[in-house]
């Protein structure tokens, strides 16, 4: 029940919805009600058989709901005659569904709305939530399990958990109203039928027992196979030149298999549900006809024949809510499953957390200093011991073989990441003390791989500034040699480049990624081997945006081809997470060590 009102939370105001709810239901509760209870003195009027003394009077119990009834309309019969008499009780009847549908119809809307805003707040922290995770949180996960929990059990949540709170409120009021016009109608047939409901329960429960366990299941199945779908999508080009499309397939269609059968087991238990409380609920209204006949053929007790017909009628429809009742406890075994996951998701804490009171910095004015820092990722060390100053308007290369800890520790200035230990300063203030919006406005990224959007090179280049002119975007475009590309596309900067900035080349996706950062303008900048993953051609367009990028700021430059460093003011060597080396390009040349191995590599290489 924890899961549960967890869930039910992200429905607040929860009572902007209920006190409305429950009014309308209330009201459709008594009104479908009374419909049933109005066949009592429709039959009546229809086989009145001279027992009109017994209902001239007016009933000496208030409660005695339909003795009232068949009272007004025995009243009416005396007054304006059979015909007439009848015309009243259907008008009554028309009047009493009209009202019970409209408000059965409001409270269908109020649900409704309740529904979506649930789904709107739960849906909004779980992504609130995961994009204010820190990097190290994605790298250990699968993006389809994340994508999974966030589209799929969200909407399972929010079905079963608000449906529930429907049933919970509208099913039981309804079951008491028909109960408690049962005993009106007769205490002694509805004794005996309210001791053979439990047993319908009681079956119902045995069949649904183990749905939860198999919804679990099913919403990890189904977790995996967005995985398979999202790395077949990404992949599709390695798939189809190593020939694996069938191998693909294969792996998916397992899956798929695994789940329809969870599926299929779970539809049978839960199809089952509705043929047995049939059945369970035929019997029962089978015994009550024996037993309420007799009652009525024997003279037992004052139930008449037309309040007999009128019983049954009302009894018929105690199952409906009874099994309502029963299906919503399946459902809510697929919501607290699908919530436990969504949950999980959500409790999951970001390791980079902003100080409750985060100093000020304005503009960068000195340096960033990493001092003795240290980093290990779930107990394995990628930094130690790190003592290293990039002072302003100095450009700083990392280089080293591959797994020394350079992009670790470029991470470690934006606070991707926080360190294990040691401290980065910037300006002379640990960066743990600063706010990381404030931080990363200082700091502009070009990654390695291009990260672009399904979207215009205008709104890629001006990412997160909608306000941006156009003219602004071009001159941006201009410094990182985007310009001519460009404009020689079909929407010029408007076109769309598809997902990834699939309908763009490499070099060209690298300067659409150049422009953002110039745009942005940020005193200091981090470069992750750029040009690494480019021809030549393009390498060199790339290198040249760079160094416009570059000039008057700070760059820390993680450097694959060491020929572009070399006017780097500092070369900074690592080797297993350790600096080895710091010098310029020419005084690591001339001595032997690292650089000078990674130089004679690279000219072999070459």
């Amino acid at each position: 029940m924890r899961t549960y009102f967890r869930l039910l939370s992200f429905a607040k105001p929860i009572e902007k919805y209920a006190i409305p709810y429950i009014i309308c239901t209330l009201i459709g509760v008594i009104f479908s009600t009374l419909n049933l209870a109005l066949l009592a003195p429709l039959l009546h009027t229809l086989f009145n058989t001279g027992e009109q003394e017994v209902m001239d009077v007016k009933p000496d119990n208030s409660m005695d709901l339909l003795g009232y009834f068949n009272y007004y309309a025995n009243q009416a019969y005396d007054l304006f005659g059979a015909y007439n008499a009848l015309v009243y009780v259907c008008i009554a009847i028309v009047i009493s569904v009209f009202i019970s549908n409209l408000f059965r119809y409001l409270s269908q809307r109020i649900m409704e709305n309740l529904r979506i805003h649930t789904l709107l707040n739960l849906r909004k922290k779980v992504f609130e939530n995961v994009m204010g995770l820190h990097l190290g949180y994605f790298s250990g996960q699968r993006k389809g399990d994340i994508i999974s929990k966030i589209a799929s059990d969200v909407q399972v949540v929010q079905f079963s958990v608000t449906a529930t709170l429907q049933v919970a409120f509208k099913e039981p009021l309804q079951l008491i109203a028909y109960i408690v016009m049962l005993f009106i109608i007769s205490y002694k047939l509805t004794i005996f039928s309210v001791l053979v409901i439990p047993v319908s329960a009681y079956a119902i429960s045995r069949i649904v027992k183990s749905l939860k366990q198999q919804a679990k299941e099913g919403q990890e199945s189904y977790a995996n196979m967005i995985t398979y779908l999202d790395e077949a999508l990404t992949g599709v080009r390695i798939i189809k030149a190593f020939n694996a499309t069938r191998f693909v397939v294969n792996k998916f269609t397992k899956e798929n298999e695994r789940y329809s059968e969870i599926m299929r087991k779970m539809a049978r238990r839960q199809q089952a549900g509705s043929p047995v409380s049939e059945l369970l609920g035929v019997i029962m209204v089978a015994l009550i006809l024996l037993y309420g006949g007799h009652l009525v053929l024997s003279g037992q007790g004052d139930l008449e024949a037309a309040d007999f017909i009128a019983y049954i009628a009302i009894f018929s429809q105690v199952m409906r809510p009874a099994k309502a009742l029963t299906e919503s406890f399946s459902n809510i075994h697929n919501g607290l499953a699908a919530g436990e996951r969504v949950l999980s998701l959500m409790d999951q804490k970001s390791e980079v957390n902003d100080p409750e009171k985060p100093q000020t910095i304005g503009e960068f004015k000195e340096s960033i200093c990493l001092r003795n820092v240290s980093f290990s990722y779930e107990s394995t060390p990628v930094l130690k011991d790190v003592n290293l100053e990039i002072k302003k308007g100095e450009t700083v290369a990392l280089v080293g073989p591959s797994g020394a800890g350079k992009s670790t520790l470029m991470d470690l200035i934006p606070r991707f990441m926080d360190v294990t230990g040691g401290e980065v300063l910037f300006d002379g203030i640990d960066v743990r003390q600063l706010s990381q919006d404030e931080l990363r406005s200082h700091i502009g990224l070009v990654n390695q791989e291009s990260i672009l959007f399904n979207d215009s090179i205008f709104n890629n280049i001006a990412f997160a500034h909608p306000e941006t002119m156009l003219q602004e975007v071009q001159e941006a475009a201009k410094i990182a040699n985007a310009h001519e590309f460009i404009d020689e596309m079909p929407e010029g900067y408007h076109t769309n480049i598809g997902d990834r900035g699939a309908k763009l080349s490499g070099g060209q996706r690298q300067r659409v990624c150049i422009a953002r950062a110039v745009l942005k303008n940020p005193p200091i900048l981090l470069l992750d081997e750029a040009t690494s993953a480019l021809d030549t051609e393009s390498e060199k367009l790339v290198q040249d945006s760079l160094y416009r990028l570059m000039q008057n700021r700070t760059t820390l430059v993680i450097a694959h081809r060491l020929s572009t460093i070399q006017n780097a003011d500092k070369i900074v060597v690592l080797d297993k997470g350790e600096i080895v080396q710091i010098g310029t390009h020419g005084s690591l040349s001339a001595q032997e060590g690292l650089y000078k191995k990674l130089i004679e590599m690279q000219q072999f290489a070459g």
